[in-house]
């Protein structure tokens, strides 16, 4: 048995208070102001931190199999951990693709083995992410694909998207889109507008995006399929989405904490750890994501975890691949500049990175503390100032922008099924 004393959580009212939580296997077993500890019972003091379910990431790559050198289940694990994650949804842009029973069934082993939280997998509307017919979805999802998508990819036929719709419509499940419309990239590697030109480089219009929401908006809505937008980066995006609800349309959205901190005015150059996709938008895209995530028309926060090489990065923007790490930073960064600041609540906070992605992802994962539930747990300390460090990654990939920005709610520990997974050293 193990007890994590002095620890602080939200109660009814959404105010901090003080108790002793004691675990049992993976289970919780009391929630008291104070427990005592009996012989052959393990103690962690939590000095303090604020205790919460583990965080959920409905949007991440751990790159294997196939690209070794960015990231493996087991760094990428890590690096959730170290984040505060404790269940994600693994992404299919691998080599090779998870797009056949063989090729899924082994990720999920790996996933298994490799993996210290858990880790569901996305399986791939089409073979190699960019075929016209669907794969055989059915029985991707009999033999354990939480969710669908094509994620790097935007899915360029309408039939082709309304055919998987269909089929994933039969499962019950989750289709997320990557939205990105090919013949209007013009290759592009920021945001099209004054930034773009004042760098001088090609720009990726937001109608990339929107233009491929507004088909597959309607398309969802005659096939009744749970349609989730990946990476929600425009305001028209925002407004095709919050009328769709309006209509009683399954949609759900989700977005990345750089876009919600971040626009393209704040790119300093030809600099490719601002590079990723869809790129960072103009400052009335960013307020407008914002302003989404707060009324609850964005319903989750997603981190797009995408970790690279050092030496991809270190190329120009017209070279670099497309892709930010984020999974060790999101609650950090969120917290300070959107709950410290006053922005939203931690309740908010916490409801858009536990609450919502296990509701619309059906995940098994505990959405709250309570008697009963699984001890997945996160413990972050809202007092500590921290300087996010270049060389403090647990992950391979160190490409973000992020660094040297100053932020509370550090990490402290991070426990799995009742296990401690990572501790702040």
């Amino acid at each position: 048995m193990l007890i994590i004393q002095n620890a602080k959580i939200l109660d009814t009212a959404n105010a901090l208070r003080k108790v002793d939580v004691l675990i049992a296997g993976d289970k919780i077993m009391r929630i008291e102001p104070h427990i005592d500890v009996v012989d052959g019972t393990q103690t962690f003091d939590a000095n303090g931190a604020f205790l919460t379910a583990g965080l959920v990431d409905v949007h991440v790559h751990f790159r294997e199999p196939g690209f070794e050198y960015k990231e493996t289940v087991a760094s990428g694990s890590a690096a959730a951990a170290r984040g505060g994650f404790t269940t994600v949804v693994a992404m299919p842009n691998l080599n090779p693709v998870p797009d056949n029973i063989a090729a899924l069934k082994t990720v999920l082993d790996k996933n298994k083995s490799d993996g210290l939280v858990h880790i569901e997998q996305y399986g791939a509307i089409s073979a190699d992410l960019t075929a016209d017919k669907i794969n055989d979805i059915q029985a991707l999802s009999k033999a354990g694909a939480k969710a669908f998508t094509n994620d790097g990819h935007g899915v360029q036929h309408a039939d082709t998207m309304y055919q998987a719709m269909q089929a994933v419509a039969q499962t019950g499940k989750v289709l997320s889109a990557h939205l990105e419309d090919e013949s209007l990239l013009h290759s592009g590697v920021m945001n099209a507008g004054e930034a773009a030109a004042k760098i001088g480089l090609p720009g990726i219009t937001g109608l990339a995006e929107s233009s491929q929401l507004a088909r597959d908006l309607v398309l969802a809505e005659a096939t009744g399929v749970k349609y989730h937008v990946a990476h929600i980066s425009t305001a028209q995006s925002v407004e095709l989405v919050r009328a769709a609800k309006a209509r009683g349309v399954q949609v759900t959205a989700e977005v990345s904490p750089h876009h919600l901190l971040l626009s393209d005015a704040d790119i300093p150059g030809d600099n490719a750890l601002f590079k990723m996709n869809p790129p960072l938008r103009s400052e009335v895209d960013r307020a407008a994501v914002l302003a989404g995530l707060l009324d609850g028309t964005i319903d989750m926060i997603a981190t797009d975890h995408a970790p690279h090489g050092l030496e991809e990065k270190a190329k120009s923007m017209i070279d670099a691949p497309f892709g930010i790490t984020g999974i060790e930073t999101s609650f950090q960064l969120l917290y300070t500049h959107l709950v410290k600041s006053g922005v939203m609540s931690l309740a908010t906070l916490i409801e858009r990175m536990v609450v919502a992605p296990i509701d619309v992802f059906d995940l098994r994962a505990p959405r709250t503390l309570a008697v009963g539930e699984k001890a997945d747990l996160a413990l972050f300390d809202l007092a500590d100032a921290h300087t996010i460090k270049f060389d403090e990654f647990a992950s391979k990939g160190k490409n973000t922008p992020f660094v040297g920005w100053e932020v509370y709610g550090t990490t402290v520990a991070t426990f799995v099924d009742g296990v401690k997974v990572y501790e702040r050293a």
